[in-house]
């Protein structure tokens, strides 16, 4: 038990060590997923978005989130699922994106999420325009998209043509 709450900064910094139950590498703070941190009295809440509302890991996110919490000797947790706004890759940290390249997934590409680019993703999701997916591991822009449909629903299978290696994209929501 704790003597006193921590504060609202401290809780942050113990989620950052929450990993993504998916990508290892990346936190759930990186990912963008955890909302708002709240003490209600004694009781903390913490409002979590997932990355899509069928998402097979939430149930492993939220207790990855409430064990790591009681670890740290918070005894009453709350947490809220949180819907609206729905999650955007937009809320991926600088700091998430790096990882993720270094872990061998091409984050998204920034702009792609964008309200005003909708139409422009619909084409390029139909074949009828090209997305520049850089390799994560050589750089390469000499990529090409195998499937729409990679290691989880969030990600697509992508190969280099230069190295030849196979890569994960990560979607943009």
């Amino acid at each position: 038990m704790l003597d006193t709450l921590p504060s609202e900064a401290e809780i942050w910094d113990w989620l950052s060590e929450v990993e993504d139950p998916e990508i290892p590498v990346i936190s759930v703070v990186d990912l963008g997923i955890v909302r708002e941190v709240r003490w209600e009295g004694e009781t903390l809440v913490v409002a979590v978005t997932p990355t899509y509302s069928g998402c097979p890991a939430v149930a492993v996110i939220n207790f990855a989130i409430e064990s790591h919490l009681r670890e740290k000797g918070v005894e009453s947790i709350r947490l809220e699922r949180r819907l609206s706004p729905p999650w955007t890759t937009q809320w991926l940290s600088d700091e998430g994106r790096e990882k993720l390249r270094n872990y061998g997934i091409a984050p998204p590409i920034e702009g792609t999420g964008t309200p005003d680019q909708r139409a422009q993703r619909v084409a390029r999701l139909e074949g009828r325009s090209s997305l520049d997916v850089a390799c994560p591991r050589c750089g390469s822009l000499h990529t090409e998209r195998v499937s729409q449909f990679g290691s989880t629903p969030c990600k697509a299978a992508w190969r280099c043509r230069d190295c030849l290696e196979p890569f994960d994209y990560f979607k943009c929501i």
